[in-house]
């Protein structure tokens, strides 16, 4: 393995252009539950009775109290982890360009990250449903659910929930960095989840990208396209990663 982390930390140090593709493995370690696995959020709730588009027209009050306002406060709370951390400081070294994160907890941005693709939008962010005004998720009152906008509109969550559809612009952002990048760091997606599955393929395809994996076990993406793969927590890797860097990455754990 140290030899695998090594051979990593060079191939970040050398190249120039770099993306990254995050998932909930990565917010794992700052308390935000993923929605899909062992222990996930869609193991104690129906994800077509409490996230689907229709049943928060329908029901927001219900869809409110059994998942929103729970993921709003854990949300809230929450703070960025060595995975987070270590993806700021490849920012900072001007390698790392942008992050496509398929995560809502905004976690990323409170690092420091500042060119991040949410593929699925944030948790962080409420939208009223019907003048559209956006206000931060730690602001609005949750005292009364669900809240309201000063049009009296009802405010939700601004990600995607199942019947939506992934905004066109994100999708093309996504594939245009994806086609550009030399290498993509993958932390924390379990790679099955469509189209955010294919980022990686299309980075190999475009320009043979090297694709370094960090995820806890493998994926369909491990044999298939992953050249490094890194069996662990993120928080973890990347600070092992960091031991082999040149000192101006600014990785000194």
């Amino acid at each position: 393995m140290e030899n695998l982390i090594k051979k990593a930390a060079n191939t970040i140090a050398n190249a120039q252009n770099i993306a990254a593709l995050t998932g909930a493995g990565i917010s794992v370690e700052s308390g935000i539950p993923p929605f899909r696995g062992q222990g996930g959020v869609w193991e104690r709730i129906d994800p077509m009775e409490y996230a689907h588009i229709d049943a928060l027209i329908q029901n927001p009050v219900k869809v409110w109290n059994m998942l929103i306002k729970e993921m709003a406060s854990m949300v809230g709370v929450a703070q960025p982890n060595d995975g987070h951390k270590g993806l700021v400081r490849l920012e900072r070294q001007g390698c790392l360009k942008t992050i496509i994160t398929q995560n809502v907890d905004g976690l990323h941005q409170k690092a420091g990250s500042t060119d991040v693709i949410e593929f699925h939008g944030s948790f962080a962010w409420l939208r009223c449903m019907q003048c559209n005004k956006r206000c931060e998720t730690g602001t609005a009152d949750l005292s009364v659910i669900p809240p309201r906008c000063e049009c009296g509109g009802i405010f939700r969550p601004d990600c995607i929930f199942f019947g939506e559809i992934i905004p066109p612009d994100v999708l093309m952002r996504s594939h245009q960095v994806s086609s550009e990048c030399e290498l993509m760091l993958v932390i924390g997606t379990s790679a099955t989840v469509q189209p955010a599955a294919s980022i990686p393929m299309t980075a190999k395809a475009a320009t043979g990208a090297v694709i370094i994996e960090i995820n806890p076990e493998p994926t369909p993406l491990t044999e298939q396209d992953s050249d490094i793969f890194l069996q662990g927590k993120a928080g973890d890797m990347m600070n092992r990663i960091g031991k082999f860097m040149p000192s101006s990455f600014g990785f000194e754990i």
